[in-house]
Formats: C-alpha cells, sequence, structure tokens
C-alpha cells in the first residue's frame, strides 16, 4: 500500500538521523491517549484501529535498541513511578489527573474543547476534566470513576503513571486493585465546605482509603486539598490548616510517619492552580511550599532489587499477535527471549515482546508497568491474579497460609475467629477465603506476641492466623 510505504520511508529516515534508534516521541499524544484507553472504551478501540496499524512499521521496520544501547533513549533513563490517586468521591481525582495531562502536554487544546462540549452537553461543565481520566459512557453519565483509569506523563526526572481510582463505596475492590499497583499516593481531599466532613466521617472514603492504602503498601501519601478556588473557600489558611489538623492524627493512627512519608499543600484541580507552577501570591499568599509537580519530583521511595525473582502479577490479558499480559512487576528483570512460567497452572512461555507505555523495549525492571507479548500459552488459559515468574524460582502456589491480621472493622461489630469467612485481595487477585486458626494476638504496644492462647479478637486487633482458600493463592 502506497500510505504505508511512505510511512515507512519516512520512519527510516528519520531513524538513520538518529543512528538507527526510532524516537518514541515521534508519535502524537493525541495517538498514545488513545491507545491508552483503548481497553476501557470500545468506541476509542475502533477509532485507534488504522493508528495502530500504521505505528506497527516502527516495531517491525527498524531493529530495537540492545540493552547495551539503553542509554541512547531517554525515556529508560528516568526514574518511574506509578501515582494512585485514592480520596471520597467527588473529591476531584479524576479531574485533578486529567488536569495532570493536559498540563504535561499529553492532551491537546482541541480535545480538551471537545470534552468541553461534550460535558455541557449533558449539564455537567464542571466535570470536562474528568472526562481525559474517565473515557467510558458509564463513567461519563454518573459523573463516577468505576475502573482504575491509566495514563502517563513526565517530569524532568521522572516517569509517572497514573492510577485513576475509583471513590465510590461500591467500587472499593477496583480501589484496591489500583493502590497494589502503586509505589506512591496521591490523597485527593475536598476543601468545599461540608464535603471534606463526608468523606472524613465514619463510612468516608478517605478514611478507609488511606487505610487500604497504607495496608497495601503505599508508603508515601501527598495529601492534595483540592478545590481551594470554590466560593466557600477562596484559598483560605484557616480551611487549609483545619483540614491538616484533623488528618495529621488519623493518618499517624493509620501508620503513617507524617513528618518523613506524608506532604500536605493545597491545588486548584479544575484551575490547574499550584500544579506545574507555584500558585500566584496574589492568589494565595500564604503558601510557600512547593506545588504538586514538584512535590512528586522530589518523593523518593526505596531502591528496588532488579536481580530478584522474576514477579509479575497479571491484572489484564487480550490477544494482540499472540497472547499480551499486562501487569506491574514486583520483582526481578524481564528480557525479550526469557522463559517463564505462568503460576499456578505452570504454563511455560517464552516473552516475545515488552512493552513499556508505547515504546518497545529489550528489558525492563521492577516497579515498571508492561505489556509482555507471549508465545506457548492462550489467553483463555490466563486469568487475571496468575503471575508471571522465573522457571529458576517460581512462586509458590498453596491452598493455606499463615498471614498477620490488622482487624480495622468488623461488619456489625461482629467477633471474628476460627471460621471466619471473608474475601480476600491479593495484588489482582479477588478469592473467598475462611480463617481456620487464630494462632497469636500481637500486642500494639510493644509489637510482640501475647503468650495466652486466644479464641477471638475484635476490632482494632493485631492477630496471626492460618487462611485456607478454595484454589491456590499466590
Amino acid at each position: 500500500m502506497d500510505i504505508e510505504e511512505d510511512i515507512r520511508s519516512l520512519q527510516l529516515d528519520s531513524a538513520e538521523d538518529n543512528n538507527g534508534v526510532v524516537n518514541p516521541e515521534d508519535g502524537k499524544p493525541e495517538e498514545v491517549e488513545k491507545y491508552d484507553k483503548m481497553d476501557e472504551d470500545p468506541k476509542q478501540e475502533v477509532e485507534a484501529e488504522p493508528k495502530a496499524v500504521e505505528a506497527e512499521p516502527k516495531v517491525k521496520d527498524k531493529e530495537i535498541p540492545s540493552v547495551q544501547d539503553e542509554e541512547d533513549v531517554p525515556e529508560m533513563t528516568k526514574r518511574h513511578l506509578n501515582v494512585v490517586f485514592i480520596g471520597h468521591v467527588d473529591a476531584g481525582k479524576s479531574t485533578t489527573g486529567g488536569q495532570i495531562l493536559f498540563l504535561s502536554g499529553q492532551v491537546d487544546e482541541r480535545t480538551i474543547q471537545k470534552y468541553e462540549k461534550e460535558a455541557k452537553d449533558k449539564s455537567r461543565e464542571s466535570w470536562y476534566m474528568a472526562y481525559i481520566m474517565d473515557t467510558n459512557e458509564e463513567e461519563r453519565v454518573k459523573g463516577k470513576t468505576v475502573e482504575v483509569g491509566r495514563a502517563h506523563f513526565e517530569t524532568e526526572t521522572t516517569r509517572f503513571t497514573i492510577l485513576d481510582a475509583p471513590g465510590h463505596k461500591s467500587y472499593v475492590p477496583n480501589m484496591i486493585s489500583g493502590a497494589s499497583q502503586a509505589d506512591i499516593g496521591v490523597l485527593v481531599i475536598s476543601a468545599r465546605k461540608g464535603e471534606f466532613e463526608t468523606g472524613y466521617e465514619r463510612g468516608g472514603q478517605t478514611r478507609e482509603h488511606v487505610q487500604l492504602a497504607k495496608t497495601l503498601g503505599v508508603s508515601k501519601l501527598l495529601v492534595v486539598v483540592n478545590k481551594m478556588d470554590e466560593p466557600t473557600v477562596q484559598w483560605s489558611k484557616e480551611r487549609y490548616d483545619e483540614i491538616e489538623s484533623k488528618m495529621v492524627p488519623f493518618l499517624k493512627q493509620s501508620g503513617y510517619n507524617v513528618k518523613k512519608d506524608v506532604l500536605f499543600l493545597p491545588i486548584s484541580g479544575l484551575m490547574g492552580a499550584n500544579m506545574k507552577t507555584r500558585v500566584d501570591k496574589s492568589v494565595c499568599p500564604w503558601w510557600n511550599g512547593p506545588c504538586l509537580f514538584e512535590a512528586l519530583d522530589a518523593i523518593e521511595v526505596p531502591l528496588r532489587d532488579p536481580k530478584g525473582p522474576f514477579r509479575m502479577p497479571i491484572i489484564d490479558k487480550f490477544k494482540d499477535m499472540g497472547t499480551v499480559v499486562m501487569g506491574k512487576v514486583e520483582s526481578g528483570s524481564v528480557r525479550e527471549g526469557d522463559s517463564l512460567l505462568v503460576m499456578p497452572n505452570k504454563d511455560q512461555v517464552k516473552v516475545v515482546a515488552i512493552f513499556i507505555d508505547e515504546d518497545r523495549v529489550k528489558r525492563a525492571g521492577p516497579g515498571e508497568n508492561l505489556r509482555i507479548r507471549l508465545s506457548g500459552v492462550e489467553d483463555e488459559d490466563i486469568l487475571s491474579g496468575f503471575v508471571l515468574s522465573s522457571v529458576a524460582n517460581p512462586i509458590p502456589a498453596v491452598t493455606e497460609f499463615v498471614a498477620q491480621l490488622v482487624i480495622l472493622e468488623l461488619l456489625d461489630n461482629a467477633i471474628f475467629t476460627a471460621g471466619y469467612k471473608a474475601v480476600l485481595h491479593i495484588h489482582s487477585v479477588v478469592e473467598e477465603c475462611e480463617i481456620v486458626e487464630l494462632l497469636q494476638q500481637i500486642d500494639t504496644k510493644t509489637k510482640k506476641p501475647m503468650k495466652k492462647k486466644v479464641l477471638f479478637v475484635k476490632n482494632g486487633a493485631v492477630v496471626m492466623c492460618r487462611v485456607q482458600v478454595h484454589y491456590f493463592a499466590l
């Protein structure tokens, strides 16, 4: 076809100018965003298909940089962080995420105008920024995030993957899935009169999301006080201080070291104030701290071990010239050509191709969100929650294990004892389980096991117990 030949020759010419390395930045931001959202919105998948076909020769025609040439690819030299946006429903998580993508150049002005018109037609004028993250029609009509939205942006030093978690109580399992993939959390709190109180009171999602995030390993937290430009707030220092003073004791109670691991800052997600650049002194004279982008760049997370046994929990799979699985690398590294095991089925597979965002790479390390094309297995043989694992050191599969549990809240003030049935969430696994034995209760002050035999525990207890599942737990 003439069009394909023209594209091919143009890419060959540009690749020669760059010493044979295809520049991932040559793609248009609009195309990147559509590709990210393909799985979430079938309408967009149809629209994006021709562009995906056009982009394919990039991978086929030019040799992918070898591992030794990785320093030639600027994107791969930056550190990578997964950021989950959590908080009560309507706090402004999707709007803030959409504004970040707009400010970082991932979405153009024309697309924003389209979303603005669409939101106005639905009589939801202030929701247009959220449409960047909330891509399916159900989310736009309800004005609620349902699935975990996923997008990418970069600052000078860091590549970020945004995970936009739903705030509604009905979709807590989806929020858990998003938080389990994250390195750091952004807790979005609405400063509007009454909205902070609703989210913070018992039963509000602000409390539950903080506790879940800490439990799921999100050790660093940015608390952004949103909607500071709202008429009931008007960048009031008193309102900001009130929210901070109420949140600090609760964050400490949830296990966060507030001085080291938590940072508060005021923003307006809808207007983009104090996000990419610091808020103007004429608007907010009392704020001397960083803006959101600076705060994200400054966060330090513990170094991961790239030489550990390979572990990648699979969060999704689909067919695309073979079986493609998606997930975050929790441990170890992977290269093109590696042999791996899909556990617990023990299917041996070969890595055909690895993609980080839209870029094909030769290898990837821990913390990266990947799409991996596999040979040797059909997509119907893989379920969400399976783990891609090294052959030499595969992840164990068991039906019973010992766990330390923190009992945050029991429904209807029930008693937690042997025979208690619950739903278990581990990375992307959701499985029914039963507590078969209580082993020891842990003293919350000394952190040491108590000597007396434990038969039951109530809210607030920490207990070691034996958990049984009907299927394999990984």
